[in-house]
């Protein structure tokens, strides 16, 4: 089990940047840089690069309906060859809240679209002939009657440091997340609660792994949340850090019967709850959607308490098939608490 740690989108990148590479001392493994509809992640991931020597840098993530498939590839493939093989593809469908609303791009297919742009770029990476791809929603060159007939074939310039760059899926619904485990090298789930994982996507998972090429290995899963270890009351009231943060993916990422984040809630056993705090927060009550995420919701998707439960915590994580713990250190010294952490998975 590794480990490893989001960073912020939000707030000054610089900043956020320096902390990464004071956490690399201390044997962060992978570092996740978010875009959502921030500043992009790939210049940062570029910057990351400059500075640091060793730590994974991974999109969480490149949301596919804003690039094209082969730009996404170009992308990889550059911060690949920066870093020195320290890439990360983390790909995401997003929502139609964001891709629509911000970029104005129709929300369609995104199955097709996500198991498409995956064979894409690995047919670029491996560069073995002249892109020409006739998917369901990509065809490479683009034919003659959609456009002027003048597209061809065309392969990398470059040669890509690697032709296996990691691609992880951040999927949530059940048949993305088969197909995740089916082609992906590794899944990002979010809200993950471990004890009731199997529950919500049991099934999916190994429908997925029933399909799965033996050549791309076991299938890697990050997953986690706030750090913190302490026996006082002051580290507990951390966990209302995340309560917003929830009640806007459960409540405020999409419409009613269009939010995933709220039907992974409801199929965790909220199903009240998640239908009060999506009523509240999209009546623009904000404050109350977050006091309404049951307590059992924020203890379980975070690891924050006493030590001998946090370690209870990175346990019950490893025993759901996480493979890299991610985590967001507060209330403390950010390093000491991912060096410690580190010492417990070696």
């Amino acid at each position: 089990m590794r480990i490893s740690m989001p960073l912020q989108y939000a707030g000054d990148p610089k900043a956020s940047v320096d902390r990464v590479v004071e956490l690399e001392k201390a044997g962060l493994d992978t570092v996740w840089v978010a875009e959502a509809y921030g500043f992009d992640s790939p210049t940062l991931m570029g910057y990351i690069a400059a500075r640091t020597e060793t730590v994974a840098i991974g999109s969480a993530i490149l949301p596919m309906y804003t690039r094209t498939p082969t730009l996404i590839a170009m992308t990889a493939a550059g911060l690949d060859d920066l870093s020195g093989g320290r890439a990360v593809l983390g790909l995401g469908a997003s929502g139609p809240q964001v891709v629509e609303g911000f970029h104005g791009v129709p929300y369609t297919r995104p199955l097709a679209r996500t198991r498409e742009t995956i064979e894409i770029c690995r047919r670029i990476w491996a560069r073995e002939d002249r892109l020409a791809y006739d998917g369901s929603v990509f065809q490479i060159p683009l034919p003659p009657e959609k456009g002027t007939g003048l597209g061809k074939p065309l392969k990398i310039i470059n040669h890509p440091r690697r032709p296996d760059i990691p691609v992880h899926v951040a999927s949530l619904g059940v048949k993305n997340v088969a197909m995740t485990a089916e082609i992906a090298d590794g899944w990002l789930p979010h809200l993950f609660i471990p004890e009731k994982a199997d529950l919500v996507w049991g099934e999916a998972l190994a429908e997925g792994r029933a399909k799965r090429d033996p050549s791309l290995g076991g299938l890697e899963i990050t997953a986690g949340g706030l750090l913190a270890i302490g026996e006082d009351e002051d580290t507990r009231k951390l966990l209302d850090l995340v309560r917003p943060m929830i009640a806007l993916y459960v409540g405020g990422m999409g419409a009613k019967g269009k939010n995933f984040y709220n039907t992974v809630a409801r199929r965790y056993g909220y199903e009240e709850e998640a239908e009060r705090i999506q009523d509240l927060y999209l009546d623009g009550r904000k404050d109350e959607a977050a006091a309404a995420v049951p307590e059992e919701f924020v203890e379980l998707t975070n690891l924050v308490g006493p030590e001998s439960y946090v370690r209870e915590r990175v346990e019950a994580f490893r025993a759901a098939g996480v493979t890299q713990l991610n985590v967001t250190p507060v209330g403390g010294d950010p390093a000491a608490l991912v060096g410690k952490v580190k010492d417990w998975l070696s």
